[in-house]
């Protein structure tokens, strides 16, 4: 593995992530299409400013959004820690993010809070509970989209991977199947900054690394995802999380991407097919759906989830990280990085994150 091309596909992923926070903070939850496509036209390809009366109003073009805001924090905190610190990062959080806040959703950096952020909020500085007891039972994305970070960091370590994203989500969401997505898409992540593809033997390679220990599923099934047998010993693995499922809809998608039979044109009808609204179960399929069947053309997979309207916003975060996983950060183009506020700062940021992967090893 070369470690010039697994630190280009990881500054990729963190720059893929920032750059789909704020291509779609302008037309972000529309989910009427007819109103986006008044607003902003009939196909979205660069950065644009919301409407006054919407989301991120008074934002300009280019800005991140309130989960850029932490997936930035968390950045940060990996890199002077040298690793996940749980203590450093709800320190961050206590300290640059929640005295910006007021509990209501429209407030603090990005101008929108949401539903995860707004409950720890209140249980931290109105309710004075203990980080570890703020969990909420948020059915979103909102984790994956700072702790794609540890994942990063972590690609090549999945025990730390898993143990380290779980912690993190449970900080801000409780439901233990909202924690199996999310350590899913992570594990999908550092598998791509691997350089394996998102495709129909993905899930292969993850459900290995579940019967081996590395990764904390409940096995199921014997090989190839066959029902046990009468008189078959009970799987070797009973991982913290139920059901490796999660682990399985990557390649779902990449085969819906590779059957002729299956059209989704143009392609942000994604959103359409697994639905617009915030929920982790609507989301992922997109995501993966987008960054397989665009595996090398970043552009494309990026503008696909903004103009889908509905969360776009997450679609791209998620969609940005797979698809720069995929192509490098050598391979989105320019104008993505040019047009982006704070493209440097953020572009050091990703980078030295990106360094570290070996020394995680």
């Amino acid at each position: 593995m070369s470690q010039t091309n697994i630190q280009d596909r990881a500054s990729g992923a963190i720059m893929g992530a920032f750059i789909g926070d704020a291509m779609a903070l302008g037309p972000h939850w529309y989910y009427n299409l007819d109103d986006l496509r008044r607003d902003y036209g009939e196909w979205i390809d660069t950065y644009t400013d919301p409407q006054p009366d919407r989301y991120h109003a008074g934002l300009n073009g280019g800005q991140l959004s309130q989960a850029g805001f932490i997936l930035a924090l968390m950045v940060r905190s990996l890199v002077d820690c040298g690793g996940y610190n749980t203590k450093d990062f709800c320190r961050r959080m206590d300290e640059e993010l929640f005295p910006l806040l007021d509990g209501t959703p429209v407030c603090g950096p990005g101008g929108y809070t949401s539903q995860s952020i707004r409950e720890v909020w209140r249980q931290r500085t109105q309710q004075k509970l203990p980080w570890g007891q703020t969990g909420s039972h948020a059915d979103t994305t909102e984790a994956i989209e700072r702790t794609l970070a540890i994942a990063v960091h972590y690609a090549l370590r999945p025990d730390q991977l898993a143990a380290a994203i779980t912690e993190n989500t449970l900080l801000t969401q409780s439901d233990e199947t909202v924690a199996s997505m999310t350590v899913a898409y992570g594990a999908v992540l550092s598998l791509l900054l691997q350089g394996n593809s998102l495709d129909t033997e993905l899930s292969g390679k993850l459900m290995a690394l579940v019967k081996n220990g590395k990764l904390p599923f409940h096995a199921v099934t014997r090989d190839n995802f066959q029902n046990l047998r009468p008189g078959d010993p009970d799987p070797p693995r009973a991982g913290r999380f139920a059901s490796p499922d999660a682990l399985l809809t990557p390649s779902y998608m990449a085969a819906a991407v590779a059957d002729p039979e299956i059209h989704i044109e143009p392609a942000w009808k994604v959103s359409i097919v697994y639905g617009m609204p915030c929920a982790i179960y609507h989301q992922l399929p997109a995501a993966y759906y987008l960054a397989a069947r665009f595996h090398n053309d970043f552009e494309s997979a990026i503008l696909h989830a903004v103009n889908g309207g509905g969360q776009n916003q997450a679609r791209a975060i998620l969609t940005g990280a797979l698809a720069g996983a995929q192509t490098g950060l050598s391979n989105i183009p320019k104008r993505f990085i040019d047009g982006l506020a704070e493209a440097t700062v953020l572009e050091k940021l990703a980078t030295a994150l990106a360094k570290n992967i070996e020394k995680s090893e």
